[in-house]
């Protein structure tokens, strides 16, 4: 039993430390491209554009939060994606506040910027996507940065085919209806993630009082407190009894008289001694 216990805790700790390496490498990718097109964004005048730098620095933010919780109890955990499903949900909402504002003072990007930073996009959220992409299954903080990595490469997509749009028509309907749509993709991974981290959340917090009760609960035949003992010359010996749990019955134990010093009894499940055979000094 202990060799199972610590080959399974071997392999959590290994899993850890994989996990920590893969976070590690795409909270770079992602901090660095998050930059990038923010700046390039704002510059170029894009939606998509800043609305998928929104997403690089959210999800940079979820793989910091990852690595602090990697390491911590399942409720705390638990906890974490539910920030991280509020952080979703808010960054979706800027989004949407951008798109209606772009609409109401125009302006049209530059389709060849907006692509060409797209594709960078793309190709750093593929390496994200690979990496991630084995550890999908191993928590529910992993399974949620695993839909982070997947809604960039669906947002960096659509952003190359917006420009691409943009470029054909001339207009900035393709740009505000990508944003909106990134938006969207955000709500909905927003809601899958809250949804199930609540429930995480309100399952771990069952099991810590499940632990308590277990450990008040005394084990069979275990110490119990024992009845004062009668005085060691008294010329009547008094019965006692000592508590016990479910499986052993309390047994009267007839005290020896004894007048060289106190009487004693016998433990919770032994039988009690046979009478008169106590001797005096």
């Amino acid at each position: 039993m202990d060799s199972c216990c610590e080959n399974k805790a071997g392999e959590l700790a290994q899993l850890r430390s994989q996990q920590s390496r893969v976070l590690y490498i795409v909270l770079a990718i992602n901090a660095g491209m998050f930059l990038l097109e923010f700046v390039a964004g704002w510059i170029i005048g894009s939606t998509a554009v800043l609305a998928d730098s929104l997403d690089m620095f959210g999800d940079a933010s979820v793989y910091a939060l990852t690595l602090y919780v990697l390491h911590r109890s399942a409720r705390t955990r638990a906890g974490a994606a539910l920030f991280k499903g509020s952080l979703m949900l808010l960054f979706g909402l800027l989004v949407i506040a951008d798109a209606v504002r772009k609409l109401l003072i125009g302006g049209v990007p530059e389709p060849q910027w907006m692509g060409l930073i797209g594709f960078a996009a793309l190709i750093a959220n593929t390496l994200c996507f690979m990496l991630l992409y084995r550890h999908r299954s191993d928590d529910l903080n992993m399974k949620s940065t695993f839909l982070c990595s997947r809604n960039d490469l669906i947002a960096n997509s659509s952003v190359i085919v917006a420009a691409v749009l943009v470029g054909v028509t001339g207009t900035l309907w393709p740009d505000v209806i990508v944003g909106l749509a990134i938006a969207a993709l955000f709500l909905h991974s927003a809601r899958q993630v809250l949804t199930e981290s609540w429930a995480e959340w309100r399952g771990a917090a069952v099991v810590p009082a499940a632990t308590a009760s277990a450990d008040d609960s005394s084990d069979c035949c275990g110490a119990q407190p024992a009845n004062p003992a009668q005085s060691s010359c008294s010329t009547k010996a008094a019965p006692q009894t000592r508590a016990a749990s479910s499986c052993c019955q309390p047994q009267a134990v007839e005290a020896q008289p004894a007048c060289c010093g106190p009487a004693s009894t016998d433990s919770c499940c032994e039988q009690p001694p046979a009478k008169g055979k106590g001797q005096c000094c």
